[in-house]
């Protein structure tokens, strides 16, 4: 049979939509709860099962067998897409999981033997399977990894969390298992790369500025466009570039509703405005011709935004993922941007020096509404400065 490992960090991604960031330790998804976050790692694990077993075909379908965790760590996704599973970890009953039954789910279905491992979450998730296949190797010590080839099999992130800035993810769920058949197929002679685990430098984040720090290395199946690109650092973009957009976008929005994404592009943007908003946040700013913006919410959450009624909204890609939606930014969900309008009220923000390192790559979509980032898809006008717009390409 073939054999696919799937561990789930069930709190992956909790405190994105109440605008929390990451869900990193147990007291931040304890709190995502109170507020009314709802889980949703299993059902995009889900998800990209199913898509693996569409591509697998009915005959592939029966011989394939998930290696994975008891309940919310695996097990639920693999029946949800009706597949046979086998269970070989189960994290103490009456008790949250941790990172700690991460790393022993992956061992675990690492020493059963997969053709390939699946694992949903974030770059928390990436950092905490990276060490225990680190573990799994005898010649190194627990936690540390010399280099991919110690890993003992291939792996492919499922993209659930809020921060991911790692190279090892698809670029959605259902890519995932689109990228795994493939891999499991060797269909058109896939290759395995040398993709980059990386997480959210901190100490640069309290100097204002979003960049990643380097963990290690993760084997990944190498199919272009299915499996997204690194996070590349923040640049300070020229104060005129900044200034041209800004005035574009005041002149756009005339007096109303200004919902800023997160961003260093975004953040800039807001201080030419004359206003200071978060840089990992969602803001929202009253614009009014003629005065200062108002600061109307900060880091606001979905429910808060829905509040807001009418609003303009504005995005800048993530630098070298080129991810405008589903990454970081949560908190704008589909009923928050069909709330606004759609594509009507988007207005994406980006340099042209941003957006020619994308090298022709098309800006990315994954708000885990298919039918949404369907209607989003397309040419879209990207404000690049003053009275400057550059027709540019979002796919899913």
């Amino acid at each position: 049979m073939t054999r696919v490992g799937l561990v789930v960090n069930p709190v992956a991604g909790l405190g994105g939509r109440v605008g929390l960031g990451g869900t990193d330790g147990p007291d931040r998804a304890r709190t995502a709860l109170s507020l009314g976050a709802r889980p949703l790692a299993g059902a995009r694990a889900a998800a990209a099962l199913g898509e693996l077993a569409a591509r697998a075909g009915e005959s592939a379908r029966d011989g394939l067998l998930v290696v994975t965790a008891a309940g919310r760590l695996g097990a639920d996704s693999a029946a949800a897409a009706g597949l046979a599973e086998r269970i070989v970890y189960a994290a103490g009953a009456g008790r949250d999981t941790s990172a700690a039954d991460t790393a022993a789910a992956v061992r675990a279905v690492v020493d059963e033997g997969v053709d390939l491992l699946l694992f949903a979450g974030g770059d928390g998730t990436a950092r905490d399977v990276l060490g225990a296949l680190g573990s799994c190797n005898s010649s190194n010590s627990p936690g540390s990894l010399s280099s991919p080839g110690d890993v003992p099999c291939p792996v492919l992130g499922v993209p659930t969390g809020v921060k991911m800035h790692s190279a090892v993810f698809a670029v959605s769920p259902r890519a995932a298992g689109e990228v795994a058949a493939a891999w499991l197929a060797r269909a058109g002679g896939v290759r395995l790369r040398d993709a980059e685990v990386m997480d959210r430098d901190e100490d640069a984040l309290g100097e204002g500025r979003v960049t990643s720090r380097l963990f290690g290395w993760l084997p990944v199946p190498d199919v272009p466009v299915r499996v997204q690109q690194r996070k590349t650092g923040s640049t300070t973009a020229s104060p005129g570039a900044v200034g041209g957009i800004a005035a574009e976008v005041a002149e756009r929005v005339g007096e109303g509703l200004l919902v800023l994404g997160p961003g260093s592009t975004t953040r800039a943007v807001a201080a030419a405005l004359g206003a200071d908003v978060s840089l990992t946040g969602v803001d929202a700013l009253a614009l009014r011709p003629g005065h200062p913006p108002r600061i109307v919410v900060h880091e606001a959450g979905e429910d808060t935004l829905l509040a807001l009624g009418p609003a303009w909204i504005a995005l800048s890609p993530i630098g070298g993922q080129g991810f405008l939606l589903g990454r970081g930014n949560q908190q704008i969900s589909p009923r928050v941007l069909r709330a606004a309008g759609g594509r009507e009220r988007l207005l994406v923000l980006c340099t042209e020096a941003k957006l020619a390192a994308l090298g022709g790559r098309p800006l990315l979509l994954d708000t885990g509404d298919d039918a949404l980032d369907a209607e989003l898809s397309g040419h879209l006008p990207v404000i690049t400065g003053r009275r400057r717009t550059s027709l540019y390409r979002l796919a899913m």
